[in-house]
């Protein structure tokens, strides 16, 4: 078990507390002189326009030190074609802290066919093109060309995701770490409150940040085989994956990752690299990480310790103006106008979806804010928030229903090494219990001015159908209309690559969906959410869903193509075609991967069938499949036979009849 943590609100505040609070942290020299401010102790660069809000990080992280005591600056948005930017708040005292935003700048700024977005949702007016590609490289060299010898720190989810070499889907190729090709003197990853409160306070005391090499959720390079002291172990990835190291002290132990010159050349390396990697995320038992690049070391620290419910409410809680900074004017940024009236409960999922990045950044165990505290915050959205007008539109998170889940057995849970608590089945120590979470509902719309209260994030039906109480009352009282939930796949193959449950599952949850929205007198939909080209997918198992699909009637608008992204599980299948949810090695498992444009472009279309668009594809692929008995005009085919463009009479431009 790792010791225990020291909490957010221990530290005493920094001197700089006597300037109070800001009313918006500053983004410009005339803000910090109407604040008495002659200078920044940390300034924070992000991606995202600066939003006022708990939803967007830099405002969170940046509020968090500020009630330490710091005086915190923000540079939004800098145009990274030169320094100027990076120098309209001077030089801090302490660190600059450095990330893309809110999203993974690459994410951001492409689809999943590497097609550049035409929108940017953290800009307002939606507009593009304000931030770079690996927003957290270019940042990063802006601010040395700018200050030399400048302390900078980098984190949030880009810098998170990257922290170890990685296959990178836009290049089509492993990269480095993003320590060494940034040169950042430190790496924040995941939820990284704890770490970055007690790194501002010991450089305030006048520590080194190369001389900080204890925090939990750190990474730093070190030369080749360094060692914390002599007293460490140092033990291989294959060693770490067979539980051969019980009789070592866990936190004195570190696991040597196959080097990126390994996983760069060799793809089963890669695979074993990723699976080890993964069986060290439990806080409660994880070891440190360490892999060579070159001549030194890239080393990660164990993960941090979640946060405590009190410490959740207190991060929560701060004075946010909650709103755009008012120099966007009357900006639409349509990242907030999504947000503003929804209220994030917790944090964190144990489900493990192998596609999915909130393992790797926000950890397996969720961590929860106090019924109390999320009241408070749909109180103040009612009486603060311009243009509400009774609506609560999301309390969720990652997951809307795993709030207050945590598994019954502390001792049990610090030392399990399961990748999901959810496959292939639920876990018998997880506590599944809904009724805190149908208190929290109650409680929530029997407030004054509320009117309604939706439930806008996903919810895992898995777990829901172990509570038709909770159904009934998310289905009576909670959905507009429409609810959104994700099988992702029908067919065995993908499923068990994704880790998702199987279709039987959701038809259990649609049975209770549909009984309860009856006796509510509602007509209410389920709108489930799919993924194309995921690995382990065949063109016969797109097919199939294809079939499920049209059965029952479903037209897809928006359908979802599978994007590597880094570090995630799926994203090593991806690119190693072997399996990393077992044992690795010469015999592993196959995985069928879809790599090619046009194969992913099929099985997207698969999704569409009912598209016109998609027909030629469509009907070669069934031609060559041996199920040309699906292309006909009945409602028993799945998409209709081409016929030749009949000419019009007149001027008329000729049509295709599909």
């Amino acid at each position: 078990m790792p010791k225990l943590a020291r909490s957010l609100t221990a530290y005493k505040p920094y001197w700089a507390r006597r300037f109070g609070i800001a009313p918006f942290l500053p983004m410009s020299r005339a803000e910090m002189e109407v604040l008495g401010w002659d200078s920044c102790d940390i300034i924070l660069i992000t991606g995202d326009a600066y939003i006022d809000h708990p939803s967007f990080g830099m405002a969170l992280i940046g509020r968090l030190l500020e009630a330490q005591g710091f005086r915190v600056g923000i540079i939004a948005q800098p145009d990274w074609h030169s320094v100027v930017d990076f120098q309209r708040l001077g030089r801090p005292n302490l660190f600059f802290g450095i990330t893309s935003g809110n999203m993974d700048s690459m994410v951001n700024r492409y689809t999943s066919e590497r097609k550049i977005r035409s929108d940017d949702a953290y800009t307002p007016g939606g507009a593009p093109d304000h931030r770079p590609d690996r927003a957290v490289l270019i940042y990063t060299q802006r601010v040395r060309e700018a200050f030399d010898d400048v302390t900078v720190v980098i984190g949030g989810i880009e810098a998170s995701l990257r922290r170890i070499a990685h296959y990178d889907y836009w290049s089509d190729k492993v990269r480095r770490s993003i320590l060494p090709d940034s040169k950042a003197d430190l790496l924040l990853f995941g939820n990284a409150e704890r770490a970055l409160v007690e790194l501002a306070h010991r450089m305030a005391k006048g520590e080194k940040i190369n001389e900080i090499r204890d925090l939990r959720g750190t990474a730093f390079m070190v030369p080749q085989g360094w060692m914390p002291s002599s007293d460490w172990h140092a033990l291989g990835a294959g060693d770490a994956s067979h539980h051969s190291t019980e009789c070592a002290e866990r936190d004195k132990t570190v696991i040597r990752l196959p080097a990126y010159e390994e996983v760069s050349n060799n793809p089963l390396r890669y695979a074993h690299a990723s699976r080890a990697f993964h069986l060290e995320s439990n806080p409660g038992n994880a070891r440190a990480l360490v892999q060579l690049h070159g001549h030194r070391d890239v080393w990660l620290n164990p993960p941090p310790i979640p946060l405590t419910t009190a410490e959740m409410d207190h991060v929560y809680g701060l004075p946010y103006a909650r709103a755009p900074h008012p120099s966007y004017g009357n900006a639409t940024i349509p990242a907030w106008e999504m947000i503003r009236f929804s209220v994030n409960i917790m944090r964190g999922c144990f489900g493990g979806c192998t596609f999915c990045s909130i393992t790797e950044h926000e950890g397996r165990i969720v961590q929860n804010r106090s019924e109390a505290s999320i009241l408070r915050e749909i109180e103040e959205i009612r009486d603060k928030t311009t243009g509400f007008t009774g609506i609560i539109s999301d309390l969720g998170g990652p997951t809307a229903n795993l709030y207050r889940m945590a598994c019954k057995d502390k001792s049990i849970e610090s030392a399990c090494r399961r990748l999901s608590c959810l496959y292939p089945g639920i876990c018998p120590h997880m506590g599944t219990s809904h009724t805190p979470l149908i208190h929290l509902y109650r409680e929530a719309r029997a407030l004054p001015g509320i009117k309604k209260v939706l439930i806008g994030s996903g919810i895992r039906y898995d777990l829901a159908v172990r509570s038709p109480e909770y159904v009934k009352e998310l289905v009576t009282h909670h959905v507009g209309g429409y609810l959104k939930i994700a099988p992702e796949h029908t067919e065995a193959g993908p499923l068990s690559k994704i880790m998702k449950p199987d279709m039987t599952c959701y038809d259990h949850f649609k049975t209770l969906f549909e009984k309860a929205s009856k006796e509510a007198g509602k007509e209410q939909y389920l709108i489930p959410y799919f993924i194309a080209a995921h690995p382990g997918t065949t063109d016969r198992d797109m097919l199939e869903l294809a079939l499920w699909l049209k059965r029952n009637d479903f037209r897809l608008d928006q359908v979802q193509t599978f994007l590597p992204t880094p570090l995630a599980l799926a994203t090593a299948m991806y690119h190693t075609g072997k399996n990393p949810l077992k044992r690795v090695s010469k015999s592993a498992e196959d995985v069928e991967v879809v790599k090619g444009e046009r194969q992913r472009r099929l099985h997207k279309a698969f999704l569409r069938y009912h598209d016109p668009k998609n027909g030629d594809l469509l009907r070669e692929a069934l031609k060559s499949m041996g199920r040309a008995d699906l292309i006909g005009n009945s409602k028993k085919h799945l998409v209709r036979p081409w016929c030749a463009p009949q000419p019009t009479i007149g001027s008329r431009k000729t049509v295709s009849n599909h």
